[in-house]
């Protein structure tokens, strides 16, 4: 029986100096998206594209959503597997292509993520059940693009 999950946010222009989209230098990118009961998250555009490199851009969520969501993956899986990770950290990177009609795609991402693990835990496994959570991770099955993996499993110095 399949499931679905509803979610829902409001996206509010903030970029309007007075003249709204008057000419393409008379707004700003900026934005904000509310969720209820959640912080508000500010936005803009890639500072490549007038946006205020002080506040998150798609680009930037649309990577770090892949992150996130591979970890809770991950960590769900070493859970049921025994595996104890005691850290985990990821810096990801991402490719956006753009085509001569000013659009673009993103390429490839690539998740690097160092985990510590306890002593006693299996690294071997622990390394194989990045490629699981890759199939499971909700973010990386709705992307057309590659999402490549380069863990190093570390183990807990005591």
């Amino acid at each position: 029986m399949s499931q679905e999950h509803q979610y829902k946010s409001h996206l509010s222009w903030t970029g309007n100096k007075g003249d709204g989209t008057l000419n393409y230098k008379a707004y700003d990118r900026n934005y904000d998206i509310i969720i209820e009961g959640k912080t508000t998250l500010s936005g803009s555009s890639d500072p490549a594209f007038r946006g205020d490199p002080t506040r998150h851009n798609p680009e930037d969520m649309l990577l770090a959503s892949i992150s996130s969501c591979h970890m809770l993956w991950y960590l769900h899986l070493c859970s049921v597997n025994k595996i104890v990770v005691v850290d985990y950290q990821d810096t990801s990177t991402a490719t956006m292509t753009m085509n001569s009609d000013g659009s673009g795609q993103f390429s490839s991402a690539t998740l690097n993520p160092v985990v510590t693990i306890s002593q006693d835990s299996d690294s071997e496994k622990a390394a194989q059940l990045h490629h699981e959570a890759n199939k499971l991770c909700f973010i990386a099955r709705s992307v057309n693009f590659p999402i490549h993996h380069d863990p190093q499993i570390k183990n807990e110095i005591k």
